[in-house]
């Protein structure tokens, strides 16, 4: 959490508080409003189904009322009335007593086989058998009225009929029962849309609760937030203030001897601090002119030693040019008597071991002579003939070859032509076939291959030898895998960095078997 306001500003603290209080703040006020809401939907529901039920009760209650009508006017019937006049009078007087202004309410009656008897609304087509009246949803309207009042249990039937008072067809619900002497379905319903109108009164009433009880919610929070936002940002100026007053006494500290006075600090936790930054000036300025004697006491003996150094650099310097220079004149005299004798005797096979030394210690010496000269010089890139200059260094190398008992074998696939500097490509070069001299198991082959790929060129070079354990470290200065071998380490040190100047890639794969160096030329070879 604390490298979370690493190096930050305390106004960016404050603002991130701030942020974080706003993002709580929010995530609160959308609880409320979520739960509020389902509440709201919650209540809506309940509302809807109460309306429903309400108005089941109501379409039940009238049809059993004009049952028991009918069932009361049936058992005290005048014997001197005839059933059909009977049933004329009650049907009239049923259509007389029930309906409603908007033309709902009303009971209508039909036979059990469907037959149309009485319909107060549309009577236009009393006679008539609907028993396989269809709505437009596929319901058998009559049929399953028929079969709820022959049940005599309490079901309803929901179904889209025609309005009275609308040209469209609403979704209705109707209960039904059944007078058995006259094989009757007495029956009516309520429009649901008429229940969806009280609905959507009581439900904008829920609304507006809902909206104030939000507004309510919004407004508290807004004041809350306010409030927290003007105390941060006083208490912001306050810190800020406190920090300004030690910001500029620290500047002027590091100038010269000053206080910082304890009437300018407000914070009480700040003034403890000023009674220890006040103490700890005093401490430093009562030493500050022993460390003064001291430093320039340091200075004088750091530039003795700095000149002593310098001279001492400079005859090491110098010792290693002469040397160098001093070692190349033998080395050259007996290179080339060596020439000689063998042009004028032959070979000999300890003349070739004194050869193959010779080679060895003058790719030594060109090593160190590149050393001392790399820094110094700039190594000017050339048109080279890849294959005839491989083939000559690897000429160079033969004689030690043989004396370890080696042969080379040198595939190039085509001739090539290398835009590179030659004493640097002779250095990459000569100290991989010096290594793979040195090495490779005795009696086995050493492999140079030249191939291209792509736009690149690939030197390889493959040797039968143990497995490098570490080949990222050969290329590092003084690192030797095997100190038996001998040598100063630095050739791979120096074929690392010319590679590296030069974008070659550098690839070293090695295993118990086989270890290859392969080196990948980037640039253009024609």
């Amino acid at each position: 959490m604390m490298k979370l306001f690493q190096n930050k500003t305390i106004t960016y603290i404050h603002m991130v508080v701030m942020s974080i209080m706003l993002v709580f703040v929010l995530i609160f006020i959308s609880i409320v409003i979520y739960q509020e809401y389902n509440q709201f939907e919650k209540e809506a529901s309940e509302l809807r189904e109460f309306y429903i039920q309400k108005q089941k009760n109501t379409v039940k209650f009238d049809v059993n009322r004009v049952l028991k009508f009918i069932q009361h006017k049936y058992a005290n019937r005048d014997p001197s009335i005839d059933e059909k006049t009977l049933k004329r009078r009650l049907i009239e007087t049923i259509e007389n007593l029930y309906g409603r202004e908007d033309g709902t309410g009303y009971i209508f009656i039909y036979e059990f086989s469907g037959l149309k008897i009485s319909d107060p609304v549309w009577p236009y087509d009393i006679g008539e058998n609907l028993y396989n009246l269809k709505d437009i949803n596929g319901v058998q309207v009559i049929k399953e009225l028929i079969d709820v009042a022959k049940a005599g249990d309490e079901g309803f039937v929901e179904y889209t009929w025609r309005k009275p008072t609308s040209e469209y067809d609403s979704l209705k619900v109707s209960h039904a029962k059944a007078f058995e002497p006259w094989q009757w379905m007495i029956g009516t319903g309520i429009y649901l849309n008429e229940v969806e109108k009280l609905i959507d009164a009581d439900k904008e009433a829920l609304k507006d609760r809902l909206l104030r009880y939000i507004m309510e919610i919004l407004s508290l929070s807004i004041i809350l937030f306010s409030i927290s936002l003007i105390g941060i940002v006083v208490i912001n100026r306050i810190i800020s203030r406190e920090l300004n007053i030690f910001s500029k006494f620290f500047q002027k500290a590091s100038k010269s001897y000053v206080l910082i006075d304890d009437n300018e600090i407000y914070l009480q936790r700040f003034k403890f601090m000023v009674r220890y930054i006040n103490s700890m000036v005093k401490e430093i300025h009562s030493k500050k002119d022993k460390v003064e004697e001291m430093n320039l006491l340091l200075e004088k003996k750091v530039e003795k030693k700095t000149e002593d150094l310098k001279h001492l650099v400079q005859m090491q310097d110098s010792f290693i040019k002469h040397s160098i220079h001093e070692i190349n004149t033998p080395l050259a005299v007996i290179i080339t008597h060596l020439d000689i004798f063998k042009m004028k005797y032959g070979e000999n096979r300890y003349l070739s071991k004194i050869e193959a030394g010779t080679k060895m210690i003058a790719n030594i010496y060109d090593d160190l002579s590149y050393m001392v000269k790399k820094d110094r010089f700039v190594y000017e890139k050339e048109n080279i003939n890849f294959s005839e200059f491989l083939q000559s260094r690897i000429a160079f190398f033969e004689e030690i070859a043989l004396g370890n008992k080696h042969t080379i074998d040198v595939k190039i696939a085509d001739e090539m032509i290398c835009h590179f500097n030659k004493i640097e490509l002779q250095r990459i070069v000569d100290n991989n076939l010096s290594n793979a001299i040195k090495y490779a198991r005795k009696g086995t082959e050493i492999k140079v291959e030249v191939h291209k790929e792509m736009n690149r060129t690939v030197l390889q070079f493959k040797t039968y030898s143990k497995k490098i354990e570490d080949t990222k470290r050969i290329f590092e200065a003084f690192h030797q895998e095997e100190d038996l071998q001998g040598g100063f380490g630095l050739g791979l040190e120096i074929v690392g960095s010319i590679c590296q100047k030069n974008g070659v890639e550098i690839d070293v794969e090695s295993d118990e078997m086989m270890t290859i160096f392969s080196y990948i030329f980037k640039r253009r070879v024609l």
